[in-house]
C-alpha cells in the first residue's frame, strides 16, 4: 500500500506556532498513560506553550518551584505537562510536597534536578503515582541507585556528551525509557535518537528572536 499522508489543518489566527523539528518523529516515544511522547518542548513561556505542537511540555526552571506557576502551566497547555519540582536549590520535604501538589494539579510526571538526593526521590517515589522524572547530566552519575530509588524517566541533558550520555545507559538498560535533549540540529537530534533517546527535548527561539523576525516579515510587507 502507497504511504499515505495526514491531512493538515490550520487557520489563519492559529497557524503561526512553534514547531518541533520533524525529525524527532522517528524516535519512538514513550507511551505514558495511553499517549505517545516524542517530543517535549522545554519552557514556561505560557505563550509559547500554548503555540507548539510538541507532545508535551518540559517546565523546569532556575527558582524555588511554587504550586501558582504549576497551575499557570497546566491550565496554558493543551498537552501533558512536566512540572519541574526542585531537588537542587529547593530539597527536603519541600520537594515531596511540591511533587504531590503538582500530580493533584494534573501533571503528566514530575521533573527532579540532578542534585537530588536518592532519599528525596524515595520519598517522592512513596507519595506519588505518576512517573518521576530524573536528570542525568554526566557519565558518572549512578544510574543503579536513580532506577533503585524510584526513577520512572531519565533526562539527559548532557551538553555535548548527551548522546554518549545515553548510548552508554542503553547498553545496560535496553528497555529504560529515557528523554534526552537533542541539541541545535537536526543531525545532532537523529545522533541522539540513534543512540537510544525515546522522546527529545526542545528547546525553542525566544520570544525576542520570534518578534525579531516577525517585525521583518512585516516591515518587508510594509515596503511592498
Amino acid at each position: 500500500m502507497d504511504k499515505r499522508t495526514a491531512p493538515v489543518i490550520t487557520t489563519n489566527l492559529r497557524g503561526h506556532m512553534i514547531e518541533v523539528p520533524e525529525v524527532i518523529r522517528k524516535a519512538t516515544g514513550i507511551v505514558i498513560l495511553g499517549k505517545r511522547i516524542k517530543s517535549l518542548i522545554f519552557s514556561t513561556d505560557v505563550a509559547v506553550i500554548k503555540n507548539t505542537n510538541a507532545d508535551a511540555v518540559m517546565s523546569v526552571y532556575p527558582f524555588t518551584p511554587q504550586p501558582i506557576i504549576t497551575q499557570s502551566l497546566i491550565n496554558a497547555s493543551d498537552v501533558p505537562v512536566f512540572c519541574g519540582v526542585g531537588g537542587g536549590t529547593t530539597t527536603g520535604k519541600r520537594v515531596i510536597n511540591l511533587a504531590l501538589d503538582a500530580e493533584f494539579k494534573g501533571a503528566i510526571g514530575v521533573v527532579l534536578n540532578s542534585p537530588t538526593k536518592n532519599e528525596i526521590l524515595s520519598g517522592v517515589r512513596d507519595v506519588i503515582d505518576i512517573p518521576i522524572v530524573v536528570t542525568v547530566i554526566s557519565e558518572e552519575d549512578d544510574i543503579d541507585a536513580r532506577i533503585g530509588a524510584g526513577a520512572t524517566i531519565l533526562n539527559v541533558s548532557g551538553a555535548k556528551n548527551t548522546a554518549r550520555i545515553v548510548r552508554k545507559i542503553r547498553e545496560k538498560y535496553p528497555e529504560f525509557p529515557i528523554i534526552a535533549t537533542g541539541g541545535p540540529t537536526e543531525e545532532s537530534i537523529l545522533e541522539t535518537i540513534e543512540a537510544g533517546a525515546n522522546a527529545i527535548t526542545y528547546t525553542p527561539p525566544s520570544n525576542t528572536e520570534i518578534m525579531k523576525r516577525l517585525m521583518d516579515k512585516y516591515r518587508g510587507e510594509s515596503i511592498l
